[in-house]
């Protein structure tokens, strides 16, 4: 189960190994470290990087700082080969059974959802099977493929929803779930906001409990994956504040925006979100520490080793530090500010689309359109620091980050086509100025940070190049002036000298 790309790389093992060795092979892990066995004896063979994607094209060039080591040894079982005559043997032979042994109905709406529904599946086929893969192989690049066709085909759906009126596109969800198409109302969060209420004596902190529902362990589970995604303790903090900051600012236009002071800030900040992001700072500590050392299924004699094996497919198959550095140039701050917008947008869009929509919050297209992000933000969010971190070698944005970008943009033009009252509701006027004076303030230190502050750095430097230029031309002339007055005194004046020769 070692990844197919990698086949040229191989490990070689001495001979004669300890006790310890032979059981990490046993258990499925190699220790390949130069400080693994004893410090006076060399490997036997230093073990050779994988040459897969775009890592095999780094090898001329330095590994980047952030990214870790690999070790694989190249095996290519039955679980990596492609499988493209096999799938279009079974999609013909699917095709085949339905065009001449099965009946068709009559019913026109049955047979345009199951069109549409065996379109999609034979779109899936050919893209698993012929997509180009992207920067994840585990736990199969085939995986990865199916949710990058998965995104067109929702991209597709949402441009086909924006291009139909508001009463038809709202009423062409029934065609997926009967029960939707009926106008929905909003609940409030807000209302008794006291923590204990003596005014219940059975149970004084109802409110508490009236706001545990089951967004709270999606909110510590959501928070938990995006901080997988990010890599970075800071920026999921700036994006869970400024997410509060958006819930107070648009309580107005959606009442589920309406909540107390401390479900804002100890239940969404600290607890649920705050638990989430130092879960997953821990995770990305231990994928950071971990090992990548990868052997063949077969290749591992015990059953420990194999299980061990099997689970660790589902781990990345090599990790890379991200370092965001916004503050190094513009082109990293812009890309940082771009990726926060993004986020929050999207995060907008979950609220909006079920309002405008009228989906409830439980429906499972709700859950469905969360579980997607899931898989595909991962993949977004790799392909733009690669982007953003070495542009030389990644020349253009990634194939599902530009879907994803895509996909949050058509998201937002929906809600403001099918409900542009909501949208366009004045804010209130201190919630403007507070956006104002922060749209300012990040202008503000925009141009200082990369501008006034480098055009200030360059003057100096250029002005000190020239001091010391100035300077180093002094004493050069000084130099030679006192070379020529000690010359005139050892050898007299130009007159003396004549005289004597004469």
């Amino acid at each position: 189960m070692a990844k197919p790309e990698s086949k040229k790389s191989s490990l070689v093992f001495g001979a004669s190994r300890s006790a310890a060795a032979e059981e990490q092979i046993n258990n499925g892990s190699l220790d390949l470290s130069p400080t693994g066995g004893s410090h006076d004896q060399a490997p036997a063979a230093p073990a050779a990087k994988p040459k897969s994607g775009k890592q095999g094209s780094r090898e001329n060039g330095a590994r980047r700082t952030t990214e870790c080591e690999v070790f694989d040894d190249g095996t290519n079982t039955f679980f990596w080969r492609a499988h493209t005559l096999t799938v279009l043997f079974i999609l013909t032979c699917a095709l085949v059974y339905v065009t001449l042994l099965e009946e068709t109905p009559q019913d026109t709406a049955y047979n345009t959802k199951r069109g549409i529904v065996a379109s999609i599946l034979v779109f899936l086929c050919f893209g698993v099977t012929q997509a180009k893969d992207g920067p994840f192989t585990r736990p199969h690049p085939a995986y990865w493929r199916f949710w990058l066709c998965v995104t067109v085909v929702y991209e597709l759906f949402l441009i086909f929803i924006l291009f139909q009126t508001v009463h038809d596109g709202r009423q062409f969800m029934k065609y997926i779930d009967p029960k939707l198409g009926v106008p929905l109302p909003e609940r409030d969060y807000g209302g008794n906001c006291l923590i204990y209420d003596p005014g219940n004596t059975t149970d004084p902190y109802h409110n508490i409990w009236d706001k545990m529902d089951g967004f709270v362990p999606a909110h510590f589970l959501g928070w938990y994956i995006k901080t997988l995604m990010i890599r970075d303790w800071w920026m999921c903090m700036i994006i869970s504040v400024m997410f509060e900051f958006l819930e107070y600012s648009l309580e107005h236009q959606l009442p589920n925006f309406s909540e107390c002071w401390w479900d804002h800030w100890i239940m969404d900040v600290l607890v649920c979100n705050g638990l989430g992001i130092y879960c997953g700072m821990k995770t990305l500590g231990w994928l950071s520490m971990k090992p990548y050392q990868w052997q063949g299924l077969w290749n591992i004699p015990t059953y420990k080793g194999k299980i061990k094996r099997i689970a660790f497919q589902f781990t990345p198959y090599s990790w890379v530090k991200f370092e965001w550095k916004p503050a190094s140039n513009l082109r990293r701050w812009l890309a940082v500010l771009g990726i926060i917008f993004m986020f929050l947008l999207a995060e907008l869009n979950t609220f909006y689309l079920k309002f405008v929509l009228w989906m409830p919050p439980e429906h499972y297209l709700v859950l469905l359109r969360l579980v997607f992000f899931v898989n595909v933000g991962g993949v977004a969010m790799r392909e733009i620091y690669d982007f953003m971190d070495d542009p030389k070698f990644h020349k253009k944005l990634g194939q599902q980050a530009w879907l994803v970008a895509a996909i949050t943009v058509t998201e937002f033009l929906i809600v403001v086509k099918y409900d542009p009252n909501t949208i366009m509701l004045p804010i209130p006027f201190f919630v403007t100025q507070c956006w104002i004076l922060g749209i300012v303030l990040i202008l503000t230190w925009t141009l200082w940070r990369f501008f006034i502050r480098d055009i200030t750095l360059r003057y100096k430097e250029t002005r000190r190049r020239k001091q010391e230029g100035a300077g180093d031309y002094d004493r050069s002339h000084g130099n030679g002036n006192t070379a020529a007055t000690g010359r005139s005194k050892l050898n007299g004046s130009s007159d003396s000298v004549k005289h004597r020769k004469s």
